[in-house]
């Protein structure tokens, strides 16, 4: 009988655990955030702000607890373009967002923008 009892509590914690990991990660498309991104950059490249479309930031440039502060508190001050980051819907910002947390430096797969 405790050793069910122990197995039942050791599965209820493990799925506590694993369903709290899945409701931390951001819920946009990392693919249409890189997009849109690069996009960002361009305009303002074209618009003359910045020397060249390449984003200011990459994704590796912070970790994903450092990239969840800064859209948690929407501080885009340091990523310039503030025209074009002003214009960007919620959706898009939650893309942005994903992208630049999955390949965060601490993520599996660290990327830089190319």
């Amino acid at each position: 009988m405790a050793k069910k009892l122990s197995l039942v509590a050791i599965v209820s914690l493990l799925s506590l655990c694993l369903s709290g990991m899945v409701l931390a990660e951001p819920t946009g498309n990392d693919r249409k955030g890189k997009y849109t991104y690069r996009k960002v950059y361009k305009t303002c490249m074209e618009r003359g702000e910045v020397a060249s479309a390449k984003p200011i930031l990459n994704p590796d440039a912070k970790t994903m607890a450092q990239w969840a502060k800064v859209f948690e508190n929407k501080d885009f001050d340091q990523f310039s373009c503030k025209p074009e980051w002003s214009q960007l819907s919620e959706e898009e910002v939650m893309d942005v967002y994903t992208y630049l947390y999955k390949f965060a430096a601490d993520s599996p797969s660290p990327a830089k923008c190319k």
